[in-house]
């Protein structure tokens, strides 16, 4: 992980004799991409004549946030059929702007996700741009079709749902409660989000914009007004011009209004889905960001948060005892007792193998040119995890400190997809720049 903080100069410019370097390591290890395409099939099953994800071995079942990005994998492999048997078995389960957080059996009672809906539309987006032929938005789902499924999704989400998720009039941004978004630990809270997290003003921004683009029901011009309204609101209240990246969550309780929230100054990975999904464009502000990403970076994954002090307190309690210094959450071993130890150190510290290819994305979308070679090198330091714990599969997190155990689930479904879709994008922009 040393040898990624020097790739760039002090100006944020990626360095050729460095470039060169992450591109002969990568070679070195350029078998593994067809290892990381075969692993996804160990996590697809059937529901019926659907599809749905065992999220990892040994222990996860069906999520619904980690099938639906996995299934944005399966759409950029191609294999366009198992992608649209996951989004048909998930869409039958909409409700008034819900969906299943995880499905049990014939149990999907458990709906408190902010982001499975909006992850949700966004693999329709995607599956709409790669077959751009398809009648799957018309296809029906018992008695609705997909584009009225995805409508009731946009337009509850606008009113509210009845899980508290809505969107805030003045700012057009989405409110999430706590424990709604995928850094989401049972009670005690270990990661603290309520308000406005960043993620999810990222998909809603990509969602917007679909609307439009896809023509559904609705006024067009009015949903990509929304969506260009939110891409500035984004920029305006979560920017920070110093230290130069992102904030990750703007803090309210519920019914407070965007503008009257409290931006707190977590360094985090969730700021990336703003440069991959086309909600910051700025190269400035992309180089400022990538650089202060840099930080999270280990061998194959991304820290959950920086090891670094906050100005923002994040208060973490268990039974009324205050666990951490609030202006230093950071915890980089996640071992120990499940409440008090593991559970602070999840999303603080812990470092994620399924949001390290957005980096990577992230990268070469910023530098263009020959970054497509760096990236896809970059990835390549993901080959260690495959050589060793569940052999051809990725774990699903790492310590965050030195060096960087493998913990959690041995094979997690998101890890393996988000590499093998990377990839295979990077790859084929490459060829057609």
């Amino acid at each position: 992980s040393d040898d990624s903080q020097d790739i760039t100069d002090r100006h944020g410019r990626e360095t050729e004799s460095n470039r060169k370097a992450w591109v002969k390591r990568g070679k070195e290890r350029q078998g593994f991409q067809e290892t990381v395409y075969k692993s996804l099939d160990a996590f697809l099953v059937d529901r019926g004549s659907d599809k749905s994800v065992i999220a990892g071995y040994p222990w996860f079942l069906d999520w619904g946030r980690d099938s639906l990005i996995f299934c944005r994998s399966l759409i950029e492999l191609g294999r366009f059929e198992e992608a649209r048997g996951i989004l048909r078995l998930f869409g039958r389960f909409e409700k008034d702007g819900t969906l299943p957080n995880m499905i049990v059996g014939e149990d999907a009672g458990n709906i408190e996700t902010s982001d499975a809906p909006l992850w949700f539309v966004a693999c329709c987006r995607e599956l709409f741009e790669k077959e751009p032929n398809s009648k799957f938005l018309e296809e029906h789902l018992g008695d609705r079709t997909v584009a009225e499924t995805v409508l009731s999704i946009v337009q509850n989400l606008i009113s509210g749902t009845n899980t508290g998720v809505v969107m805030d009039k003045a700012s057009l941004l989405l409110y999430s409660p706590p424990h709604f978004t995928w850094m989401d630990t049972n009670f005690p809270a270990g990661t603290p989000r309520q308000g406005y997290p960043v993620e999810i003003q990222a998909l809603w921004y990509y969602a917007l914009e679909f609307m439009s683009m896809a023509g559904i029901e609705g006024d067009h011009t009015q949903w990509k007004e929304w969506a260009e309204k939110v891409k500035e609101n984004i920029t305006t209240l979560f920017y920070l011009e110093e230290p130069g990246f992102f904030s990750d969550c703007l803090h309210a309780g519920r019914q407070m209004p965007a503008f009257d929230a409290k931006a707190d100054d977590a360094l985090r990975p969730n700021q990336l889905l703003l440069i991959t999904l086309n909600v910051v464009s700025d190269p400035e502000v992309c180089r400022n960001t990538l650089s202060a990403c840099m930080e999270l970076l280990v061998p194959g994954a991304v820290r959950s948060l920086a090891d670094r002090r906050t100005a923002f307190p994040f208060e973490i309690h268990h039974h009324g005892k205050l666990l951490k210094d609030p202006h230093y959450p950071y915890s980089g071993r996640y071992a120990g007792d499940e409440d008090t130890k593991r559970k602070p150190a999840y999303h603080n510290g812990t470092a994620w193998t399924w949001q390290f290819p957005m980096f990577c994305e992230a990268w070469a979308k910023t530098f263009q040119g020959k970054a497509f070679e760096t990236a896809l090198a970059w990835i390549g330091s993901a080959a260690g995890l495959m050589e060793k714990g569940a052999v051809g599969f990725i774990p699903e997190i790492l310590d965050g400190d030195f060096p960087h155990t493998p913990r959690g689930c041995d094979a997690q479904a998101w890890g393996s997809s988000e590499l093998a879709r990377v990839i295979r994008k990077l790859a084929e922009e490459r060829k057609n720049p």
